[in-house]
């Protein structure tokens, strides 16, 4: 069964098209117009093994903010849409995951209740056109858009741009693992309660 999806969402603010195939080969073409952002999309499709295809047109005459916010909106959506009723699915995924100096730790549960817990130190900078705090930002619409709970917290790191890289790396990985079929119940619902 195909589990891919095409998304699109206008505002006056961006305009985005993004496909996803959860169960692809890490290929991507992305082009949100800020360059750091690109490769975080990039690597978080390549580690995913997920198939991304994002274009965003943003208003960055203002600031980076509505692009990537609305970017994890969107890719949230499309993750809530693939996975659908949830049945199969491994449900949970987890990683410590190193990046030189940084270490970073993301676990992930599809539990339908959206929320990021953030225990992050990115300190403020530019990374090309990327303002670092936008990366929180990004990962709360995703993860309250695709319906996870999103646990992320760094245990090492000085490097702006490692400690991002290995947060947008190690969440991939994790929802890796979480969006896989389970193949000794691969017809189960991964839960007690008979819903998620």
């Amino acid at each position: 069964m195909a589990r891919d999806t095409t998304i699109k969402r206008t505002t006056k603010e961006t305009d985005i098209a993004i496909t996803l195939d959860l169960d692809g080969t890490g290929e991507t073409d992305i082009e949100t117009g800020i360059g750091f952002f690109d490769h975080m999309l990039e690597s978080f499709g390549r580690h995913g093994l997920f198939d991304l295809d994002i274009n965003v047109k943003g208003d960055l005459h203002v600031d980076g903010h509505h692009t990537v916010e609305d970017t994890g909106i969107v890719l949230g959506q499309a993750f809530a849409k693939t996975v659908g009723n949830k049945r199969g699915i491994i449900r949970y995924g987890n990683i410590t995951l190193p990046m030189d100096e940084a270490l970073v730790l993301a676990a992930v549960d599809f539990s339908g209740r959206g929320a990021l817990y953030w225990d992050m130190d990115v300190p403020y900078q530019m990374v090309g056109s990327f303002d670092s705090t936008l990366a929180k930002e990004f990962f709360i619409a995703f993860a309250t858009n695709a319906g996870i709970t999103l646990h992320v917290k760094q245990l090492a790191g000085e490097n702006v741009h490692h400690i991002i890289e290995a947060t947008f790396k190690a969440v991939a990985r994790a929802l890796r693992s979480a969006v896989r079929i389970d193949p000794a119940a691969p017809d189960a619902l991964p839960s007690t309660k008979g819903a998620l």
